[in-house]
């Protein structure tokens, strides 16, 4: 992604881009701010997934699995906004590789409960460390208390409400 941005400038310094470019200028709307941003963020994460021999979405996966255990898969694609047949694939690959098993519900055999393997939890703190150290070079131009305010700008427009999918 090109920037428009030396690093000599602040973040405020910016210059507008170029009348052929199709990027964002400060003005643009904040959907549009929020879509580039987080297409930045999810190239340079997925990178560091894709080292670690994992795309992106099994990052997430395992992620959830580790943060939020003991969820249904039902609760687990409505956490992620993914769709059934998406999410199962998903797992589906994740259990081939190891780094997830599902087991049955005591009080419903119907229902799968997927859960991160010690591999799985292994290899997810080793994407979590590069994606960290991803999000600290993309957010390096901020102080601290800059970044802690984005994230509690972030977490507030997220808000409690149940995810309806991708954005896209």
């Amino acid at each position: 992604m090109q920037s428009h941005i030396s690093p000599a400038q602040s973040p405020s310094d910016r210059t507008e881009p170029s009348a052929a470019s199709a990027g964002p200028s400060v003005d643009s709307e904040i959907t549009w701010l929020l879509h580039r941003a987080a297409q930045r963020m999810r190239g340079a994460t997925g990178e560091q997934a894709d080292k670690h021999g994992i795309q992106l979405r099994d990052y997430i996966v395992l992620s959830a699995l580790d943060k939020t255990p003991n969820l249904t898969q039902v609760e687990l694609g409505k956490a992620l906004g993914l769709d059934r047949t998406t999410l199962m694939s998903q797992l589906d690959r994740l259990e081939r590789a190891g780094l997830v098993v599902r087991r049955t519900d005591p009080h419903d055999r119907r229902i799968r409960i997927p859960e991160i393997t010690k591999a799985g939890n292994v290899l997810r703190a080793q994407v979590a460390s590069a994606c960290a150290s991803a999000e600290a070079a993309a957010l390096n131009s901020f102080s601290q208390d800059q970044v802690q305010t984005f994230r509690r700008m972030l977490f507030d427009i997220i808000g409690d409400s149940e995810d309806r999918g991708s954005c896209l």
